[in-house]
C-alpha cells in the first residue's frame, strides 16, 4: 500500500500528517509512505488534492468526504474534536484498514 502526502511549501500540518501516518501504519505491512510537493493551483487542479495536507492510499483520497480544490489551500479534517487542520490517529488507522488487499 503506498499513501502519499501531498502538500504545499506553506503548509503548517504536512510533516505532522506524516507522522500521524507513520504512527497509525505502525502495525500493517508493506506500507511506503511518500511525499509530494505542489508548488502552483495548476498542479493542484491536475492532482486529487483536496488541500494540503491530503492523504491518498494507492492514489485515492483516504477519506470518502473529499472535495477536490484548484489552488493551492489548507485542509480541514472533520473529527471528534470538531474540524482540524489533521485527521487523527484513529482515523487513519480506519482509512488505512479499509484499502488494505483482501487475502
Amino acid at each position: 500500500m503506498r499513501v502519499e502526502i501531498v502538500y504545499f511549501e506553506g503548509c503548517p500540518n504536512w510533516q505532522e500528517a506524516g507522522a500521524l501516518v507513520g504512527a497509525a501504519a505502525a502495525g500493517l505491512v508493506n506500507v511506503e509512505i511518500t511525499y509530494r510537493r505542489v508548488a502552483t493551483d495548476d498542479e493542484a487542479a491536475a492532482l486529487s488534492f483536496a488541500g494540503s495536507p491530503t492523504i491518498l492510499v494507492d492514489g485515492i483520497d483516504a477519506f470518502d468526504d473529499a472535495v477536490p480544490v484548484m489552488e493551492l489551500a489548507c485542509r480541514l479534517y472533520q473529527t471528534d474534536a470538531g474540524l482540524m487542520g489533521l485527521p487523527t490517529v484513529t482515523q487513519l488507522l480506519e482509512a488505512l484498514r479499509r484499502r488494505l488487499p483482501i487475502d
